[in-house]
């Protein structure tokens, strides 16, 4: 091997790959271990768990602000601040497929993804972040609601995992509004969903079909006992033992890993 090949090597495929088709508002930002600063100071301090999930794969932002406002029936939203509301059937970003027709191959203009479109399901709404996404081979992608961080009481969002090794589409996520007649916001610098690219081996039917259990304590291994005795039993005989042992831990070894 040549001093060149060892001084270039090839760059490494990134596991998750954003494409921004929208300009506007923040690009993806890297999920938080203090879920925004909305944690305890306990927990982010001391519960290894939680701060591990919270920051757990990236932040999608709703491109621009807007309302969104249901009557049992139909939607209605408003990009100004409730001065004008539209009906929902498929929206557009404004000005976007202009935009997108001027880039896009002969054969692909007209495809311009849509902002907001209305589904058949009651009180169901799709919301396109503006983006799309790849993942490395062998990966796919979670959506799912931001971990940890306070949701809105008047919306719940769907979670899904989509093959975005195999399948180049648009980030979206689907909300059932809960509560109508009501304006609801959709501010462009709080997450709307959190996307976490996990193996697709992690979700194969084998293994999640591959699943134990122990019946009961008479069925405990002698190293069963001994992990509980480290894990519980050592904490119970100090009650001043200083806390955070699973967080110092996991961090010492995430550091030699």
């Amino acid at each position: 091997m040549t001093n060149a090949a060892r001084a270039c090597p090839e760059p490494i495929e990134p596991v998750l790959r954003f494409y921004r088709v929208v300009p506007d508002g923040l690009a993806p930002m890297r999920a938080d271990r203090s879920a925004l600063g909305t944690l305890p100071t306990a927990a982010y301090q001391y519960c290894e768990p939680v701060c591990t999930a919270s920051a757990f794969g990236w932040y999608a932002f709703p491109p621009i602000e807007f309302h969104l406002q249901w009557d049992g029936t139909d939607f209605i939203w408003s990009r100004d601040r409730g001065e004008t509301w539209s009906p929902i059937h498929s929206e557009h970003f404004p000005e976007l497929p202009e935009r997108f027709d001027s880039h896009a191959p002969a054969d692909v203009r007209g495809y311009a993804p849509p902002f907001l479109t209305r589904v058949p399901q009651p009180g169901v709404l799709q919301i396109w972040t503006g983006l799309l996404v790849r993942t490395r081979p062998g990966w796919s992608m979670l959506v799912r609601p931001p971990a940890n961080v306070p949701r809105s009481q008047h919306y719940e969002l769907y979670e899904g995992i989509i093959e975005t090794d195999r399948w180049f589409y648009p980030l979206f996520t689907n909300i059932r509004v809960v509560t109508a007649n009501r304006p609801i916001l959709f501010e462009s610098t709080k997450p709307l969903v959190q996307v976490q690219a996990i193996e697709r081996s992690t979700y194969d039917e084998a293994n999640v079909r591959s699943c134990g259990v122990v019946g009961g304590l008479d069925e405990f291994t002698a190293d069963d006992w001994e992990d509980f005795r480290a894990s519980v039993v050592a904490r119970g005989k100090e009650p001043f033992m200083r806390p955070g042992r699973y967080a110092t831990a996991a961090r010492k070894r995430a550091r030699i890993e």
